[in-house]
């Protein structure tokens, strides 16, 4: 059964749209200020991966004293080479906390599109837009717990002599969290899509198989074009769970569109 006709004008829907989109601005803009009030509870947050009580490398100690062997404390200094550079910071993060803070508010967006569609497409369109929601912020807990600790680990205690000190900027700290995060999250909507072009007729879980080879080099080098470093250790962190996310759209694929 199709939606429920709008007999709207092409004016009037372009101002419920536009009422959407302020709403959504907003939102991001307040909990945006709220972020920048809070600075020493924000930068806590951000900042503590840096520090060898974080939870994760907490684990990997347990893991590793169980394994009867120990992990190296670390200490990396973050310095600031700008003037004005740590209250830019500061405004640019505060924003990156509000826009995710305020994510939910997307709903609005889909309250626009929602008449137009049928039934059917709505279905298709919550599925999608939940999943793809819920699976961005499994990738912000990954990327946040897992990917950018240990790159991080590994990048800021890796020295080529020990006289060559690492002195890494809180720019370039928060724009590896930022870009990681980012990147992750259009990869963790593989499953999805790979879900969406399935119901549409233009993917088969045996195309993807056939073609896994050829997908396995597609990702590692796009995991080489969204990491921001060069190294193998990163690099493997980011395919990995590129070449998992593939595999899981195939079994979703399997089950949800092969019956």
């Amino acid at each position: 059964m199709a939606a429920v006709t709008n007999t709207q004008s092409f004016w009037e829907h372009l101002d419920v749209l536009r009422t959407a989109i302020v709403k959504i601005v907003a939102v991001a803009v307040v909990f945006g200020i709220a972020a920048f009030l809070f600075k020493e509870e924000l930068f806590a947050v951000v900042l503590a991966p840096k520090d060898d009580g974080f939870v994760t490398y907490r684990l990997l100690d347990h893991m590793a004293a169980w394994a009867g062997s120990a992990v190296e404390p670390f200490s990396v200094r973050l310095i600031n080479t700008g003037l004005a550079q740590q209250f830019v910071i500061h405004m640019k993060t505060a924003l990156c906390a509000g826009v995710l803070c305020a994510s939910p508010i997307l709903y609005q967006l889909f309250r626009f599109v929602s008449p137009a569609l049928y039934d059917n497409e709505r279905r298709y369109v919550v599925r999608m837009v939940g999943g793809g929601y819920a699976m961005f912020g499994l990738e912000v807990l990954v990327s946040y717990f897992m990917i950018f600790p240990l790159t991080f680990r590994f990048l800021g205690t890796y020295q080529v002599s020990g006289e060559v000190d690492n002195l890494i900027t809180l720019d370039s700290y928060i724009s590896t969290l930022v870009m990681m995060c980012l990147a992750m999250g259009i990869v963790f909507e593989i499953p999805i899509l790979s879900w969406l072009f399935a119901k549409l007729g233009f993917l088969s879980a045996d195309f993807m198989r056939r073609y896994r080879k050829h997908a396995i080099v597609i990702i590692l080098v796009l995991a080489a074009i969204i990491t921001p470093t060069s190294d193998v250790f990163t690099l493997s962190l980011v395919a990995l769970p590129m070449w998992i996310l593939y595999e899981v759209g195939i079994l979703i694929i399997d089950k949800t569109c092969n019956k």
